[in-house]
């Protein structure tokens, strides 16, 4: 210990040791919200630090996060098509959640719709439990809802059978549920 360390008085260390023990466990808070970090070997590092970038055909994550432009405005549910993507926006046009879902085999057109019914529990037309039904719309006698299995599967649609549900995982349906009240718009997009 130096001249100058024993000099100081013991709560200053103790200070000193809460405030660093504070900065690490704050730095490892922040890492852990950053989800799991993958591991390059030096070959790999060296592969790719060598190797031309790759062009991607899928869009960014952070594209497919955005709202869609053509989805309206204010509060709403946005489902895309395309994306297999559903959105909860919130009254400033903000995304509060965005997730990917399963569709069945039969689709809404693009538009505009309202959420008209809600059911807590059932069994699906394909033969699976499950909860949190939103429904919005029907075609041809085939209602249109999202939905998620009760036990957080995702089984592919029945061949030959027309189902409307647009499936996502428990968390996600949760979420919906909470979001998509009686009269919440529903606006699907290409």
């Amino acid at each position: 210990m130096t001249v100058a360390a024993r000099r100081l008085p013991s709560s200053v260390w103790v200070t000193g040791l809460t405030v660093g023990a504070v900065a690490v466990v704050a730095a490892l808070a922040v890492k852990a919200e950053q989800g799991p970090q993958p591991h390059a070997t030096p070959a790999a590092a060296k592969h790719s630090a060598s190797a031309p970038a790759k062009p991607t055909a899928k869009p960014s994550p952070a594209a497919e996060a955005a709202v869609p432009k053509d989805s309206g405005v204010g509060r709403r549910v946005v489902y895309s098509l395309g994306q297999k993507r559903v959105w909860l926006v919130d009254a400033s046009d903000q995304s509060r959640r965005t997730f990917a879902v399963w569709p069945g085999s039969v689709s809404p057109a693009p538009g505009k719709y309202t959420v008209s019914k809600r059911t807590d529990a059932l069994t699906g037309s394909d033969g699976v439990d499950i909860e949190h039904v939103v429904y919005f719309t029907a075609i041809s006698g085939v209602n249109i809802a999202f939905s998620n299995a009760l036990d957080g599967s995702s089984p592919p649609p029945v061949t030959g059978k027309q189902t409307g549900g647009i499936r996502m995982r428990v968390a996600d349906g949760d979420a919906v549920w909470a979001f998509g009240s009686t009269g919440t718009t529903v606006s699907v997009v290409e």
